[in-house]
């Protein structure tokens, strides 16, 4: 048994935790803030209450797996997880909307022919198809392995772009060039902003960025009723009973090293913990000296950050009212969230609404709240006449909240443009520190930082021969 010491208590650091004290480990948890979840957080106020970051999750079956090696009580039994359908609402900015539903490819061409012509759900399915072709050929290497040695292979494209479309005459297309040429025009527009929502930019990205929409269409988007906050309690609880140890309020200065390996960590408060092993679940930029990481280069400041307003309104939410809506517009993507929740609300004749745009190096500037409240009109009529109240966050915020600089919000991982978007390997240059969460192979978004957790305890469990799950 090895006393194992955990930076910070996110979803990927829970995850970590979680399964290694199943493996016998003497687990303890520091949590630089007063509560457990990281970025997955949750605002009340006057019988509202609104998620603070992540509001759906992707890939499920990666908290189902989480649950199933981990106790006798599977993931449904400890939250109330239901599948989002619509799955997203795009109102253009010539004013159209367009309701896809979700995990419907025949569903979802049959909107778009009727919407912007005959061919429309061919040409969009056909994206999203050679999409799954990137998808197959990367999604062990990306996701379920860890980071191979040669993780430089990872920098090829492998988005198949079509023969004959000019976009493989001097280098692979970007994801914007893919929606352009592709499907074009507003078509080409719903991919882009699919994408846009992670926090990538479409004109940089590569154009393995649509597997993030496919992986949306096959396996759907789901809302943890109570919110997402939830699900990070569900992980949390699960922890304490497999007897990890959480110390809050507890900032972590720096991983200490003897002997040429990991051995605890220096606190803030100039305390040491000893440590048989670390595992860094925070973003190692918030500690004193940067963590020596293994494999491919971390992501540098160009991540984005969010911009939020939580509005609580007046009268009942309408029954056609969408989960989830993304208006476009010229210089603002504006994210939706309507969640049919009465845990969010403080009775049925008032509604609970978030609003989100990406803002920061690779997102807008930070928006203006009544640029945004004027956006989120054009997805909720009457808006403004049924405000209560708003509540900002800004990247300070989720600065203040996480520890991230700038309040960045790491996107997931992708192959391609020669390995710029991949995060540093779950292994160290430092024997004995592990890297988890959003900020290590395979990048950030709860399912992603989930992933983390199975790939970090088997590399300490099974030794550097792990390759993951099969």
């Amino acid at each position: 048994m090895a006393r194992i010491a955990v930076i910070g208590a996110g979803m990927g650091a829970m995850a970590t935790a979680a399964r290694l004290a199943v493996a016998g480990h003497q687990v303890t948890v520091y949590e630089r803030g007063s509560t457990y979840g990281g970025s997955v957080g949750r605002y009340e106020r006057d019988g509202f209450a609104f998620d603070t970051g992540p509001g759906l999750l992707h890939l499920p079956a990666v908290y189902r797996d989480l649950f199933v090696k981990t106790g006798k009580r599977p993931l449904e039994d400890c939250v109330d997880m239901v599948q989002v359908d619509p799955a997203v609402r795009h109102v253009l900015a010539d004013g159209t909307a367009v309701t896809l539903p979700g995990a419907s490819r025949g569903g979802a061409a049959a909107v778009l022919d009727e919407t912007f012509g005959a061919g429309a759900g061919e040409r969009w399915n056909g994206v999203l198809g050679r999409a799954r072709d990137a998808w197959d050929a990367t999604r062990r290497p990306l996701l379920e392995e860890p980071l191979r040695p040669d993780w430089q292979v990872l920098g090829r494209d492998p988005y198949p772009a079509l023969r004959r479309s000019g976009l493989l005459r001097r280098r692979p297309p970007t994801l914007a060039e893919v929606a352009d040429r592709e499907l074009g025009g507003a078509l080409g527009e719903l991919l882009a902003a699919r994408v846009r929502a992670y926090g990538i930019d479409p004109a940089t990205a590569p154009a393995s960025a649509a597997v993030l929409p496919y992986m949306e269409q096959t396996f759907g988007s789901w809302y943890v009723r109570g919110g997402m906050r939830a699900l990070a309690t569900a992980v949390y609880e699960r922890c304490r009973e497999r007897k990890v140890t959480f110390v809050l309020d507890a900032p972590v200065r720096e991983v200490l090293e003897r002997d040429g390996r990991a051995a605890g960590l220096l606190l803030a408060d100039g305390s040491e913990v000893a440590a048989d092993l670390v595992v860094c679940g925070a973003d190692p930029r918030q500690l004193r000296a940067p963590l020596p990481a293994g494999g491919a280069p971390a992501r540098g400041p160009g991540v984005a950050s969010r911009f939020t307003l939580l509005l609580a309104l007046r009268g009942a939410r309408p029954a056609d009212a969408v989960h989830r809506t993304l208006v476009h517009s010229p210089g603002v993507q504006l994210t939706v969230l309507r969640p049919d929740d009465p845990a969010c609300r403080p009775d049925a004749d008032h509604e609970a609404i978030t609003v989100s745009a990406v803002c920061g190096p690779e997102g807008t500037p930070e928006p203006r709240a009544e640029e945004l409240l004027d956006l989120a009109a054009r997805a909720v009529p009457g808006l403004r006449e049924r405000l209560v109240w708003t509540q900002a966050r800004t990247p300070a915020d989720i600065e203040a909240a996480t520890g991230a600089p700038g309040g960045a919000v790491p996107p997931p991982a992708l192959a391609g443009a020669d390995g710029r978007l991949l995060y540093p390997a779950n292994t160290s240059a430092l024997p004995g520190l592990f890297l988890a969460g959003g900020w290590a192979h395979p990048g950030g978004g709860l399912a992603h930082a989930g992933m983390t957790g199975a790939l970090v305890a088997g590399l300490i469990v099974e030794g550097a021969q792990f390759r993951g799950s099969r």
